[in-house]
């Protein structure tokens, strides 16, 4: 059976293995293996393709920097095709002092529409340029030529003796913005980005049952769907389910998203459709809520979008409560028939 996997982000893994204990009583730094991948949730388009340059890590001793590109050529990864639990490594292996960090992922800024360099492909398969606005240097480290974005992680992580694994997750539906004003070019934001450590992390994964779907695309009208599974704080209700907006726009009882992800078809090896399947790849140890929609294409973070929006209607068909996560595990937890509402 394949899968067709539904969430992306950026995974880094550090192995740290203690030195010392030789014959003579000097101390030796502690080090470790420090290892960088790519993962994501997933906006709406094609391909968000990624030219990565380098990758930093500031420490109180100075900085390290890592270039992550391959035969000379920038580390191209589109997001999309690293979807759910699975990686792309932008460093491996490389050895580094035990401590506190900050850590600068540097990327190739493009204006216009260059599939050389970091670039959105729509639903539509029309090409243009994704830019970050952050740059500058982390710790006087970073990559200098013109046209570098940075995405700067400024809470501080530990790189601790032993085994460190750390997800840097992208939230392209929160943080990726589409071209506006007189711009042709989309950007991606560097709040859209967050570090957790993959020991406190699991996943949770399930299946969205047809009908659920059809009957969503019933109550929506219209011909243009996008399916998505949204992830909410415990015990958020079905009507205080809201889209990603910006925080002034959200009252309480009412709940933003925490993270989506994409509803996408399963095939068998035939190639036929048999079944639709979501997955959250790096979800925090707790209770959650999780709601369906088939109106992701109009989520945009910008602006809040309710159900009696004329141009872009958003709203959560049906809800699932008391998702439980736990470390190291995927929690299964599907959309069936049974749960649609009454027409």
């Amino acid at each position: 059976m394949k899968y067709s996997k539904s969430i992306i982000a950026i995974a880094l893994t550090s192995l740290l293995a203690a030195c010392g204990g030789s014959d003579d009583k000097s101390e030796t730094p502690q080090t470790g293996v420090f290892s960088l991948g790519v993962s994501d949730n997933p906006a709406d388009a094609k391909v968000v393709n990624i030219a990565f340059k380098q990758v930093v890590l500031k420490g109180s001793d100075g900085s390290l920097s890592f270039d992550v590109s391959e035969d000379g050529e920038l580390k191209h990864v589109d997001l999309l095709t690293v979807q759910g639990q699975e990686v792309e490594t932008l460093v491996s292996g490389q050895s580094i002092p035990v401590g506190e960090y900050q850590m600068c992922i540097y990327m190739q800024n493009s204006e216009v529409a260059d599939t050389n360099s970091s670039y959105v492909k729509t639903m539509d398969d029309m090409d243009a340029g994704l830019v970050t606005n952050s740059n500058g240097s982390c710790g006087g480290e970073g990559a200098e030529e013109e046209g570098t974005g940075r995405l700067f992680f400024n809470k501080a992580f530990t790189i601790a003796a032993g085994v460190n694994n750390f997800v840097a997750e992208f939230n392209l539906s929160q943080g990726l913005q589409a071209p506006h004003g007189n711009k042709d070019y989309w950007t991606l934001k560097p709040t859209s980005v967050q570090l957790v450590n993959n020991a406190e992390v699991g996943a949770i994964h399930g299946m969205v049952d047809a009908s659920v779907m059809a009957d969503c695309e019933a109550a929506a009208g219209g011909s243009e769907f996008s399916p998505a599974v949204y992830l909410y704080p415990t015990a958020t209700a079905l009507e205080n389910m809201l889209d990603f907006r910006p925080e002034a726009d959200v009252v309480e009882p009412q709940m933003a998203p925490i993270a989506s992800a994409r509803v996408n078809p399963v095939t068998d090896e035939t190639e036929t459709v048999i079944g639709y399947e979501y997955e959250f790849g790096f979800v925090a140890g707790a209770n959650y809520s999780l709601g369906y929609t088939c109106l992701a294409q109009n989520d945009d973070p910008e602006v809040a979008n309710g159900a009696d929006d004329v141009d872009a209607p958003f709203f959560i068909h049906v809800d699932e409560q008391d998702v439980t996560v736990t470390q190291g595990t995927t929690t299964e937890r599907d959309f069936n028939a049974a749960e649609a509402p009454a027409t």
